[in-house]
């Protein structure tokens, strides 16, 4: 029964992101190169003093993300410790400072993770700090994809774009509109939007419960549109006020997975061959329906004497959808870098339970964020060219672009950088005895391997800019706190300078051409090379701490 509910809804996915896949991704190329500038944009350029014609270098380019990123983290910030005396405070208190810092990184670096309770968060803040940031975090991250494919385009030029220009465009043309269209969905569907403040009722059982209004309904669809995750309500997509019903359930799936997906078909319009987006399309693809069904395929067995019992593992699972709408929910926030959920990943089976996790450990790429996404898989993409072109024995190229010993340093340092913060952190969590007393005394819910996994998780979720949660585990001790900032902070940003030095270095060569020995990169092999790629770097990275949690615990 569950596999079949799984099935209908995967094949409405389908059509659905198949029927908008060319349409989007066409307006996508033409948002993000067209020559001429909106009305609007043109105020916001004489506002903040930019000359949209004027293309950056990478080095430029990347002076503005970093500067803009800092001034973002300041003000919300800033936001969060003032709220006691912001308009529609509702009486709560400024937030503590390592809380605010945590927020102001998180949602800065489009990771959404959340140290905070959700209600706890004023009206202000969230419409004016967070909601903001979903914005520009995801138009961020779209800027950086561009520019990467600028790079790939261009024939010896010297210039990737210009941020400015690219950001503006990302909200205005494509993030806001369609944020709108989806807070009106999300409004007809139930979603709470409003400015109310808390309402206390009277339960069934005759006791009284507090209920938070709010801009719920705006916030959650660039939350979902933007993957950037987090929820209004601690309870987040669980709570009927962010998720009331089936069908809202499944446009946020729709809008968590129509820009990643669709950005595959943009980058072939701009580098003028679809048949290559075609092909990155389809290593997304396969990875992304391979995850699923071995998440699907734990979870519906559900090993284990409680849930063979009771027929399935349903603890911590979506009872209002059923189990197979929990577990494609699963999927899809933690292969779109999307801190979303509407069930405890904490409460899934060991195996599956793991498959969340390796969706990030992959780093995020089927599709992926809002913009990270894309990169993302080009990286990979390039060093499955680079791999392929060492069996034959010739300089690889991708895309009339040589990729030399410049090219394949940056692409090895991008895929080095996570792995590094994910298992720095772990270590240090349980290798210094004062931090693994602090871990084992103030966070774990649990010991042994599910404890490993549970940090691994939080890690592996900051490192990836995701923000969701395993559960179990308390992260507002002083060291998780500042320990996954920093992990957010660098799992953003050091990628970033990659992806723009590469973007840099590709924009400055001159297209080669083809020649009979080189790799097509718009065939099913290349598909195959790329997604091997994808899995063997993961797999030899991570398999160790991996027996160690959630393999492990499998075997129990």
């Amino acid at each position: 029964m569950e596999w079949a509910v799984l099935g209908a809804s995967v094949a409405t996915l389908v059509l659905i992101l198949g029927v908008l896949h060319r349409p989007v991704g066409d307006y996508l190329a033409w948002a993000l190169t067209s020559r001429r500038d909106l009305a609007v944009e043109r105020g916001v350029y004489r506002a903040i003093g930019v000359d949209p014609g004027r293309e950056q270098s990478w080095q430029a380019y990347l002076r503005s993300v970093l500067l803009f990123s800092l001034a973002g983290v300041l003000l919300l910030y800033l936001l969060q410790r003032a709220q006691s005396v912001l308009p529609f405070g509702q009486g709560l208190a400024g937030v503590d400072p390592a809380v605010a810092f945590n927020t102001a990184i998180s949602f800065v670096t489009n990771t959404n993770w959340q140290a905070y309770s959700g209600e706890s968060l004023a009206h202000t803040v969230q419409a004016l700090g967070l909601t903001v940031q979903n914005f520009v975090s995801a138009a961020t991250g779209l800027a950086v994809a561009v520019a990467l494919v600028r790079g790939l385009a261009a024939r010896r030029s010297g210039t990737i774009g210009n941020f400015w220009v690219d950001l503006v465009r990302g909200c205005f043309r494509v993030l806001l509109p369609l944020a709108v269209l989806a807070a009106l969905a999300l409004v007809a569907g139930g979603v709470v939007q409003n400015l109310n403040g808390f309402t206390d009722i009277t339960t069934i059982s005759g006791g009284t419960q507090s209920i938070p209004g709010g801009p719920v309904a705006s916030q959650e669809a660039i939350k979902a549109l933007g993957t950037n995750g987090g929820g209004f309500y601690n309870a987040n997509s669980a709570h009927p006020f962010e998720n009331p019903l089936g069908w809202t359930n499944l446009l946020q799936i729709v809008l968590l997975l129509l820009i990643p997906f669709s950005l595959p078909r943009a980058f072939g319009r701009i580098v003028g061959d679809s048949r290559q987006g075609y092909a990155i399309l389809a290593a997304m693809l396969v990875l992304a329906l391979a995850s699923l069904a071995a998440l699907a395929a734990f979870e519906f067995a559900g090993r284990g004497s409680a849930p063979e019992l009771a027929g399935a593992p349903m603890e911590g699972k979506e009872v209002r959808f059923g189990l197979a709408q929990s577990v494609l929910y699963a999927a899809t926030t933690t292969l779109t870098s999307t801190g979303a959920v509407n069930s405890l990943h904490d409460s899934y089976t060991a195996l599956g339970g793991m498959m969340p996790m390796l969706n990030m450990l992959l780093g995020e790429i089927a599709p992926g964020g809002v913009g990270s996404g894309l990169y993302g898989m080009l990286i990979v993409a390039i060093l499955a060219v680079f791999i392929a072109g060492l069996l034959v024995g010739r300089t690889p190229e991708y895309l009339g672009k040589k990729i030399g010993p410049r090219e394949m340093k940056l692409a090895s340092l991008y895929i080095l950088v996570m792995p590094i913060i994910v298992l720095a952190g772990v270590a240090l969590s349980f290798g210094v005895p004062a931090l693994r007393a602090s871990i084992v005394d103030d966070s774990l819910a649990n010991t042994g391997p599910h404890g490993l996994s549970e940090v691994l998780y939080a890690f592996a979720s900051a490192a990836n800019n995701n923000g969701s949660a395993f559960g179990g585990l308390t992260a507002t001790t002083d060291w998780l706190t500042g320990a996954l900032g920093v992990a957010m902070l660098l799992g953003r940003f050091v990628p970033i300078v990659l992806v723009l030095a590469l973007a840099g270095s590709f924009a400055a060569q001159e297209r080669v051409p083809v020649s009979a020995g080189t790799l097509p990169t718009h065939r099913p092999l290349f598909v195959g090379l790329t997604v091997g790629t994808g899995i063997l770097v993961t797999a030899l990275v991570f398999f160790p701490v991996l027996t160690l949690g959630p393999l492990a615990e499998g075997l129990l």
